[in-house]
């Protein structure tokens, strides 16, 4: 498989993530834990079927212990750091502060072997940072000193998302099943914590169910699959920057959709992380020469 093929690959992660939020909206009235706990069983099930038929189960017991846990707590810590987050600050300062995840692994990813950060991937993934500012916020700015807890557990989760990518690439011989068994374990740990936490409402009727269950199949499933073939033989500069786009396509279809109202902090939001995943594809380019 060649570069560009696996950094095409991993870009599928983002057009799924870009119905996340659609899907999401379609699964309540389901708790986050519980509806965590339903996606990634699905999304790990599926990834043990395909394993098991392709005959690779047998690779998944050779795969060291801290592999799977540093699969698992990205997984889990990420969604889990990310939900707790929003319960203890605004929604979208919140997941903007989360949205920097791809900016840190355009950065991070500099201290890999063989990677050399170019100030095109900075100045991109900068761009691409406002682009999604834009599409989070509406336009609009405001912190507030009492959801500082929020915002740091906002903070932790972009962290937790960018080193699992970053470190991920460390791993490149390790199987792309073994994210079966991180789903797995991550639908586990979410289940004492919905249990601790929430109150069970499970999805509605076709609507509630065909969401969480294309939840697990696309954005909480095969994204995860395609990002660690993306991050592990693919341009990691490029698929960081190209990462801003999914808050924008998930902002298109909930317009399609007609959940959401078009504006022009949306066209211009569109042009900002274009303008910065061109800048990180022209600095790749740039390295091989």
């Amino acid at each position: 498989m060649t570069r560009n093929t696996a950094t095409l690959i991993g870009f599928v992660a983002v057009l799924l993530w870009g119905v996340l939020a659609l899907f999401t909206v379609g699964s309540a009235p389901t708790p986050p834990f519980l509806l965590n706990a339903i996606c990634f069983s699905v999304g790990g099930t599926l990834g043990l079927i395909w394993t098991a038929a392709a005959g690779g189960l047998g690779q998944l017991r050779q795969v060291p212990a801290h592999v799977y846990v540093l699969g698992t707590l990205g997984l889990f810590g990420y969604h889990a750091l990310y939900f707790s987050a929003l319960r203890l600050a605004p929604a979208a300062e919140a997941s903007l502060i989360a949205y920097l995840w791809p900016l840190l692994i355009v950065l991070m990813s500099g201290l890999l072997p063989g990677e050399r950060l170019r100030p095109g991937h900075v100045i991109g993934a900068a761009v691409g940072f406002g682009g999604a500012a834009l599409i989070v916020t509406g336009g609009a700015a405001g912190f507030r000193a009492q959801a500082l807890p929020g915002y740091a557990l906002a903070m932790a989760c972009a962290l937790t998302w960018s080193s699992y990518s970053v470190m991920s690439r460390r791993f490149g011989t390790v199987p792309t099943a073994s994210v079966a068994v991180f789903c797995v374990a991550s639908a586990v740990l979410s289940v004492p914590l919905h249990l601790m936490t929430e109150t069970t409402a499970w999805p509605q009727g076709i609507t509630g169910w065909g969401s969480a269950i294309a939840l697990g199949l696309g954005p909480v499933g095969l994204a995860f699959y395609v990002w660690d073939i993306g991050v592990k033989r693919g341009d990691i500069q490029i698929l960081g920057t190209a990462s801003y786009a999914a808050p924008l396509l998930s902002t298109i279809v909930l317009v399609v959709a007609g959940v959401a109202a078009p504006s022009w902090s949306l066209v211009a939001a569109a042009v900002l992380i274009t303008t910065g995943a061109l800048l990180a594809a022209r600095a790749s380019l740039a390295k091989r020469d």
